[in-house]
This record gives C-alpha cells, sequence and structure tokens, in this order.
C-alpha cells in the first residue's frame, strides 16, 4: 500500500462496539471538522458493583469538542443512542440526524435528563441526503433489522464514499412491509464504495438470518395452547416483534397489559408514528385484567435478559406488587440471552417455575430470531457495494476475523482490510488504509441513581468489599504522639480465623510502632510550637494497617482508617480544625 498524507487522509476513530457487544460508537474526521455516527451503551458485567450504565471513554471528543459538526443516527437501540444524553452534559452536538423512531425515543431522553437545548434533533426518511459541516455529505438508505426505521448510511467525504451498515440482515418478508433498498446500495456499488464498514454481530454463523417473520407461526401455536394467562417478554425496542404479539392476542382473543417503563415508552412512540398499529381497546390497564378469565389475559413485560429492576425480574422474585407468577400461567420469553445475560436469564427461568408456571424458552422454540446478518448476509452486503477497503466492527475479536475473513472469501484483498480496537486511529486515504495511532478509549460507568459517574478507584473499592469485605479502625492520638486508648476494630463481611481481640492488640502494636518509630519525622517546631503533620502520619499508619490485614487475614479488605487527635489548645496543627475531630480516609 502507498502511505497517503495523513492531513488528507479521512479519520475512522470507534470508540465502542469493537472486540465488544454494545456501546456502539464512532468518529468520523476529516481535517478540522468530526461528525459522529451512534453512540450507545452497554450494561454492566458481574463485577461492577453499582454501575447501571456503561459509556465509552469519551475524553478524545471532549478535548476536541470544537470540531464536532453534527451526528448520524442509524436507529434507534440503546447501544447506539442510549448514550447520548450523558454525552450532551459534557460537550454540545450542534445537530443529530436520525430515523422518526429512533429520535422519538431520544427526544425523550434528553428532555429527562435535562439537555434538550445543547443539540438540535432533525428526522429523516430514506434517501434523504444531508450535508453535515464542509466535508461530509450523508444519504440515509432504509435497511431491516429488529428495530422499525433503521438505516444505513453512504457517507460521501473528500477520500470516496464509506458505507456504514449500521445493524442489519435482509430481510425479505419484514413485518412493516419497508424492504431493505437493494437497488440503492447496487447503485453505490456501481459507483464505486471506497470503503465499507459493517455489522460483524452474527460472522461466525453460516446461512442467512431468518426473517422476523418467522417467530409468528410458532408465537401462534405458542399462544393457542395456553390455558391460563399468557406473560411474554422481549426487547421492549423490538417494535416488529411486538406488533406480532399484539396481532395475535387479538386473534386469539385477550387483552393485552403492558407494564415496564421502557416497554410503555417505545408502544406509545410507535404507535403515534404508525409503526404499531392496534385498537386501543386491546390495550388495558393492569387492574382490568383482574376482572377477566386468565384466558382472556396477555401480559406483555421487560426483563427478557434478566436486569435486576425489570418487571420480570422482579415477578420472578416475588416482588413485583401488581402481578405474581402461579400454577397455569405460560410465561414465554421472545428473546436469546445476550452475551454476559445468560446466568440472570437462566436463574429467572428457574424461579419462574419453581412457582409453578410453565416457561417457554431456548432456540429450539423459534420464538426469536436475530436482528443481525449472519454470513450469506454479510457476502451479499459486500456482493452489493463491492467496496475497495472493509473494515469489520461492531462485535468481539473473533468475530471481526471471521467477518474479515468472509470478505476475503469474496475477493477483498486481506491488505486493503483492518481489524480494529476501539480507540485506534483509521487512516483512509484515496489509495490506502492503516492504523495510525490511538486515542483514550476506555469506559464511564454511571452510578445506579444515574447523577454521577464511577471512577476507577470507587469501582475498586466496591469490588473489595464484595470479594474481602471491610475493616474500621478507629484510634485516638494525642498532641505527643501516644495512643489515647486502644483503637476500635470492626470487621464486616472479612472471613477470618483471627478473632477480634486478637486482631485489635495487632492494630495496637503496629499504631505504637509508627508511634515510636516515626513521630519525630512529622513534627517539628515552628516559633515555640509543635506543628505536626496529621495528614502525613495517617498515611504511614494506614500502610502498616495494610500490611497487618494482609499477613493476618490473608485477603484484601477494604480499609476504613478513622483518626483522633484531640490535642491542647496551644498546640498548632497543620490539619484544619474540621478535619481534626476525625479524619477518614478509604484504601
Amino acid at each position: 500500500m502507498t502511505q497517503n498524507n495523513s492531513s488528507e487522509a479521512l479519520k475512522i476513530i470507534p470508540l465502542g462496539g469493537l472486540h465488544e457487544i454494545g456501546k456502539n460508537t464512532c468518529v468520523f474526521e476529516y481535517g478540522d471538522e468530526i461528525i459522529l455516527l451512534d453512540a450507545g451503551l452497554a450494561f454492566p458485567t458481574d463485577g461492577m458493583h453499582g454501575v447501571n450504565i456503561v459509556l465509552p471513554d469519551m475524553t478524545y471528543l471532549r478535548e476536541n469538542r470544537h470540531k464536532i459538526k453534527g451526528m448520524i443516527v442509524t436507529h434507534g437501540h440503546e447501544d447506539h443512542i442510549g448514550g447520548i444524553p450523558f454525552h450532551l452534559k459534557q460537550f454540545d452536538i450542534p445537530v443529530i440526524y436520525g430515523p422518526r423512531l429512533a429520535m422519538a425515543l431520544l427526544e425523550g431522553k434528553l428532555e429527562e435528563a435535562g439537555v434538550a437545548d445543547r443539540t438540535e434533533i432533525r428526522t429523516v426518511r430514506p434517501r434523504d441526503i444531508v450535508r453535515i459541516g464542509s466535508y461530509f455529505f450523508v444519504e440515509f438508505i432504509r435497511n431491516t433489522h429488529s428495530i422499525a426505521d433503521s438505516f444505513t448510511v453512504a457517507i460521501h467525504t473528500p477520500v470516496g464514499i464509506v458505507i456504514h451498515t449500521g445493524d442489519f440482515k435482509f430481510d425479505h418478508t419484514p413485518v412493516d412491509g419497508e424492504f431493505f433498498d437493494f437497488q440503492k446500495l447496487a447503485e453505490y456499488g456501481e459507483k464505486g464504495v471506497h470503503c465499507l464498514i459493517s455489522d460483524s454481530t452474527n460472522s461466525e454463523v453460516p446461512g442467512f438470518t431468518p426473517s422476523e417473520r418467522a417467530v409468528f407461526p410458532n408465537l401462534d401455536r405458542i399462544f393457542s395452547q395456553a390455558q391460563g394467562r399468557l406473560l411474554v417478554t422481549t426487547f421492549a425496542s423490538s417494535v416488529h416483534r411486538i406488533n406480532m404479539i399484539l396481532e395475535l392476542a387479538k386473534k386469539h382473543n385477550r387483552v393485552v397489559s403492558v407494564i415496564g417503563r421502557s416497554m410503555l415508552n417505545v408502544i406509545a412512540h410507535a404507535r403515534n408514528l404508525g409503526y404499531i398499529k392496534c385498537e386501543d381497546d386491546l390495550l388495558q390497564p393492569l387492574h382490568m385484567t383482574h376482572k377477566l378469565p386468565d384466558s382472556s389475559v396477555l401480559i406483555l413485560t421487560t426483563g427478557s435478559q434478566g436486569e435486576p429492576m425489570s418487571a420480570m425480574t422482579r415477578i420472578a422474585n416475588g416482588e413485583h406488587r401488581q402481578v405474581k407468577a402461579r400454577q397455569g400461567d405460560t410465561i414465554v420469553f421472545s428473546a436469546n440471552p445476550i452475551p454476559g445475560n445468560t446466568i440472570a436469564v437462566v436463574n429467572t427461568i428457574d424461579k419462574l417455575m419453581m412457582q409453578g408456571a410453565k416457561v417457554v424458552y431456548g432456540k429450539d422454540q423459534g420464538i426469536h430470531v436475530s436482528g443481525h446478518g449472519c454470513q450469506e448476509d454479510q457476502k451479499l452486503m459486500i456482493g452489493l457495494t463491492r467496496p475497495r477497503f472493509f473494515l469489520p466492527v461492531h462485535g468481539e475479536h473473533r468475530m471481526l476475523v471471521k467477518h474479515s475473513q468472509t470478505a476475503q472469501s469474496t475477493g477483498i484483498p486481506a491488505e486493503n482490510m483492518v481489524i480494529i480496537d476501539n480507540g485506534d486511529v483509521i487512516e483512509l486515504g484515496k489509495d490506502s488504509i492503516r492504523k495510525a495511532g490511538k486515542v483514550p478509549a476506555g469506559i464511564e460507568l454511571v452510578d445506579t441513581s444515574r447523577s454521577g459517574m464511577v471512577n476507577d478507584k470507587v469501582l475498586k473499592e466496591r469490588q473489595q468489599l464484595a470479594g474481602d469485605g471491610i475493616v474500621t479502625i478507629a484510634a485516638t492520638i494525642d498532641g505527643e504522639g501516644h495512643l489515647f486508648s486502644k483503637p476500635e476494630v470492626h470487621l464486616r463481611g472479612v472471613v477470618s480465623a483471627i478473632e477480634r481481640p486478637v486482631l485489635q492488640s495487632k492494630a495496637e502494636e503496629a499504631i505504637a510502632a509508627v508511634l515510636r518509630d516515626r513521630w519525630k519525622d512529622f513534627t517539628r517546631e515552628l516559633e515555640g510550637q509543635i506543628e505536626t503533620d496529621w495528614a502525613g502520619l495517617q498515611v504511614q499508619i494506614e500502610r502498616e494497617l495494610h500490611r497487618l490485614l494482609k499477613r493476618e487475614l490473608q485477603s484484601n479488605p477494604l480499609l476504613v482508617f478513622l483518626m483522633q487527635n484531640p490535642e491542647p489548645a496551644e498546640v498548632k496543627s497543620t490539619t484544619p480544625t474540621r478535619q481534626r475531630s476525625a479524619v477518614k480516609v478509604a484504601s
């Protein structure tokens, strides 16, 4: 490959969605202009205690906020739009273009977060072309996915046309009758696509992904066999699936009650926009269903992924105020667990079965199909667009590798593609593609309160608490460097063979040793008065206590050290008065 001048290259910088599933976020930069494509979130792993949302590290965009000209949104899934309200608290985005359903969902999020004034939302329709900044023109191309109103985008740049597939599959019998725009893709293939950036989620799976309509007869069969109540859970954003469930409910003479905030929100917007069509009397409040026979009731709920606060999980735990699982219920999980959620889902299913419900789940039931294309879909995308260069995105590392192998089988040379990770800077020139450095690309964590970010130190403390418990040691030291009394020691969640009085005695010895050997290092006489570096002394004592705990407990509990120093009035200290009464340090 020839080397290009980086000043004439298009920079493509993924900040999320690589070597993982979720938080899809991509930066396109040329000259002094940046446009963003999607800004999603991911959900926490088991070790992220108290974390509600995982976001990509936005350091690069915070530092380059003056370059941001706008954003493109491909569709309304949380892993593509969920991060936008959080990012708008850190930097403005002049304009966001996206499909009607995604923009309707986003408007509500921005209003709730109080950042609606930090951007302008503009809806687009298939084949609309928008200009962003001086260098970018974007055409929106209808595709098919598991949510209505989803787009592939063609980005016209100074180095050539870049097509980003977004999430896609080729569905030849779409539930809403909106077909993938093959013609427009083929037109771009004829003109010449410089680079294809393509969804890799199902790159390990041979064949084509089945149509969404394929689940209809299987759901129909299950609904017809159910004698009691039906409870159905699926992704809240799976508008096509929800539409089919409502259609089947009407066919089987059941009224539908919806529980779960996100489900209610999506259905309301989808009905307003015409993506879900049903009579008003089909949907009934939950309290009205109590008066009806069980065979006339369908409850549609969130919680297909075992999310802790979702309605289905609370039902399984017996914590939902209005719905209890019982003998005779048929509960349908019309979704497969996404990576990392399998244990939570099977635990939920077990609990529902223990309460007497019949639970229908699993791939063999044919009640869920993916919204992502498999190998033959991916080959068709490459065949239609005929790109010169290729970037697999949206997937774990093995998926990216497999997708690149599929692309090579269609004739794209290996040297014309790159396997990338979050933060990699890809320079796409007129005749080359290459990695050219890296930007910060870690994660930012949002607390369950959604009111603040969880930094690395806080997360580490939570992991220590969960793993080894907490030890609190309180000591009072007078102004001459003597222990005023025995230190207090309290253990919570600590498994130890050593008795607390023994640990208390050893803590007293450790503190006394520091005071005996190091007291002079932290005091000095200044103008006839003794000045004490209490903060420095505290750090030194804490180090010794850490060593003591590791040695005696054979673990690493969180240590909270409380130090009091009631000094004579004439003794001057460098520690402010408000801190001298009790200094707390967590390590």
